[in-house]
C-alpha cells in the first residue's frame, strides 16, 4: 500500500474553443445567423485578435453564459476520497469515479498529507494506521467470502473500513463557466492543499488550450486585484479591498 502522487491529464476539450465562444457571444448581439459566420472563423478570415477583444469586452460586462458552450474533460489519479468529496460539491459538472465496490481495495494506495510526511512521529502513526486498515479490509473480505459473499458483494461491505486517504481515480468534465468558478474557489490559498494542487494543474492545462480566457483565471484575487476574504482570512498576497 504505497503512497501515491497527483497526476492530472486533459483528455479532451471542445474543438475551436475561442471561435465557438466568440460565435455564441456574437449571436446574442448579431442580427444575422452565426452559422453563416462559422466558416470565416475557421478559415481565419475573422482574426483571432478580434475574437479575443470582443470576448474580453463582453466578459467584462458580466455576460458570461456563452462560455458554457465549451467544456474540458480531465482524468485525475493519485487523489484521495477526501478530495473527491470536495470536488463533487461543484455540481455543474460530470463525474465518473473509480468504484470501491467493483475494484478490490485489498492493496489500496493512499495520499500522504505533506504536514504528516514532515513529522516523523505523525508519519509513523499514519503509516501504521494504513497498514492496520489494509489488514482489516482483507480480513473482513475473507470472512465475507467464506460466508458466501464473493466479488463485489464482499468489496461493498469491506470498503466501509477504508480511509479518506485511499486513492481514487476520476474523470470529470466542466464547462468553462464552471471551471472559472472552480478555480476561483480552489486555487485560493484558503482551499485545502490537495484540491488546490489539482486545481492548479487543471488551470495550467486550460491555459495551454485557451489562454485568452484562462490567463487571468485562478483565485478571486487574481481577477479582482484585491483579496475579498477579509482581514481575518487573507493570506496577504493581495491587499484588502479599500472601503
Amino acid at each position: 500500500m504505497p503512497k501515491t502522487t497527483l497526476r492530472v491529464e486533459l483528455l479532451a476539450h471542445t474543438p475551436e474553443p475561442l471561435s465557438l465562444i466568440y460565435a455564441a457571444f456574437r449571436q446574442c448581439y448579431h442580427s444575422g445567423f452565426v452559422a453563416d459566420m462559422w466558416p470565416r472563423l475557421l478559415s481565419g478570415e475573422i482574426a483571432r485578435e478580434k475574437q479575443v477583444q470582443f470576448v474580453a469586452s463582453v466578459m467584462e460586462s458580466g455576460h458570461a453564459s456563452p462560455v458554457e458552450h465549451v467544456s474540458f474533460t480531465f482524468a485525475a489519479e493519485g487523489v484521495s476520497r477526501a478530495l473527491t468529496h470536495q470536488l463533487v460539491r461543484h455540481r455543474i459538472a460530470s463525474y465518473s469515479q473509480q468504484s470501491q465496490r467493483y475494484v478490490d481495495g485489498s492493496n489500496f494506495d493512499y495520499v500522504l498529507p505533506p504536514a504528516i510526511a514532515r513529522n516523523p512521529q505523525a508519519l509513523a502513526r499514519f503509516e501504521q494506521c494504513m497498514a492496520e486498515i489494509g489488514d482489516a479490509y482483507r480480513d473482513i473480505k475473507a470472512l465475507l467470502e467464506a460466508d458466501g459473499r464473493a466479488g463485489a458483494k464482499s468489496n461493498e461491505d469491506a470498503r466501509f473500513v477504508l480511509p479518506q486517504a485511499a486513492e481514487t481515480r476520476i474523470v470529470l468534465t466542466m464547462n468553462c463557466r464552471s471551471l472559472l468558478n472552480f478555480f476561483e474557489h480552489r486555487c485560493c490559498m484558503r482551499a485545502q492543499w490537495e484540491i488546490r494542487a489539482m486545481a492548479d494543474a487543471m488551470l495550467d492545462l486550460c491555459r495551454g488550450v485557451l489562454p485568452e480566457l484562462f490567463a487571468v483565471a485562478g483565485a478571486k484575487c487574481e481577477r479582482l486585484g484585491y483579496c475579498p476574504e477579509g482581514e481575518r482570512f487573507t493570506c496577504g498576497r493581495y491587499p484588502l479591498r479599500q472601503p
